[in-house]
């Protein structure tokens, strides 16, 4: 009788974890924002992956998509967020502003995000540690 030899098979299988478990860790980058502390409601979890838009401490503006983490002109930020739009129009975008940044700053992204058609945004925000 032949059988298969599935030795090869889990070599494969162990080699491709070793690879997603390098990578998954890269693939979550992200701004370094110290959010403020406050206590609310979670957000449940949803399908597509949210819209995030950081401003962090020096006042720089980022977004979560598009690959590299270089900072936004308001101008740019703006055709990014309607071509966003285009595709998902039903999309919630979140906001995550540094807790030293001028609120004022975030003001400012927050008028950008409407004026690109962004219906609903939300702030993000951190429990307090004694929470």
């Amino acid at each position: 009788m032949s059988e298969i030899n599935v030795v090869p098979y889990i070599d494969v299988m162990l080699v491709l974890l070793v690879i997603f478990m390098v990578t998954a860790p890269m693939l979550t980058q992200g701004v370094k924002v110290e959010l403020p502390q406050t206590r609310g409601d979670v957000v449940e979890s949803r399908s597509q992956e949210p819209i995030v838009v950081s401003v962090d401490a020096a006042g720089r503006v980022f977004l979560n998509l598009g690959g590299a983490n270089k900072p936004l002109d308001s101008t740019t930020l703006l055709i990014r967020i309607k071509a966003l739009l285009r595709h998902r129009p039903q999309a919630t975008v979140y906001v995550k502003g540094d807790r030293h940044v001028p609120y004022g700053e975030v003001v400012k992204v927050m008028a950008l995000l409407k004026q690109g058609g962004v219906d609903k945004v939300g702030l993000v925000t951190r429990l307090p540690d004694d929470a």
